[in-house]
């Protein structure tokens, strides 16, 4: 079942006189099922980012319109995005974002407490996410007594405490080592195996294998897309590097 669709979105940037404008999206069009584990790849400057935010909603494109659940976010009031985020949208970004003031259990819960849930909800949500991601010792510590991995685990747990439709992701393994990025990506394919909806952009050709779908995109077009299929992590990871090839003169990861 559809989840999410993106429809027709162009950005530009810059004056309303044409010769200072540039296109960072050009009518950009696709899908993503419910339940699906969604990459998208191109090289630096194709306009990766700038479709992420316009999906979390948190920037308006100059044409089209993004559909979650078949509301339209042009429908949706300024003073209603923050609320609609909370309820709807999880992120996990490279940089962590998590408040060095507040321990791992705080940063965790704070999306819940803007919501005013109740604490017994808030304690019942946590414990079984904090479980699966192996945290559950770590709760009471600050983000700068733990490692990146385990910033990140807590930042993915902050983003599905509130059992978010769709999970986004903004190169979620880039300031983590290898083994903390296959972690990382082995967390986001059991929330995926468990029904969560995923949307990544990356640079990393091996965090792409994990995913169901990969979708290239250079000049802020859509060039092409792969499907896993029944291939193997190994077997979808050379089909992308194998497109990465056509696609990018640099900007991208094959590890």
């Amino acid at each position: 079942m559809e989840l999410l669709k993106v429809t027709g979105i162009r950005k530009i940037y810059g004056s309303k006189l044409k010769t200072q404008q540039y296109a960072a999206l050009k009518r950009v069009s696709f899908e993503v099922e419910e339940g699906e584990f969604l990459a998208i790849m191109g090289p630096s400057g194709s306009g990766k980012t700038t479709l992420l935010n316009i999906i979390a909603s948190l920037d308006r494109p100059t044409e089209g319109d993004v559909l979650l659940d078949g509301r339209a976010f042009s429908q949706i009031r300024e003073r209603e995005l923050s609320e609609f985020r909370r309820k709807h949208l999880g992120f996990v970004f490279q940089d962590f974002n998590l408040l060095d003031s507040f321990s791992l259990k705080d940063n965790i819960l704070l999306p819940l407490v803007l919501s005013r849930t109740p604490l017994a909800e808030m304690e019942r949500r946590l414990a079984p996410i904090a479980d699966m991601l192996g945290i559950t010792a770590l709760l009471q510590k600050y983000p700068y007594e733990v490692s990146g991995g385990e910033k990140q685990r807590a930042a993915i747990a902050r983003a599905v405490v509130t059992d978010p439709r769709i999970l986004l992701a903004d190169e979620p393994t880039g300031a983590l080592d290898s083994k903390a990025s296959a972690n990382l990506l082995q967390n986001f394919r059991t929330l995926n195996e468990q029904g969560k909806t995923i949307l990544m952009v990356t640079h990393s050709a091996l965090a792409a294998s994990y995913a169901s779908r990969v979708l290239f995109i250079r000049d802020g077009e859509i060039f092409s897309q792969i499907y896993r299929g029944h291939l193997s992590n190994h077997a979808f990871f050379e089909r992308i590097v194998s497109n990465l090839s056509v696609l990018s003169d640099g900007g991208v990861d094959i590890g």
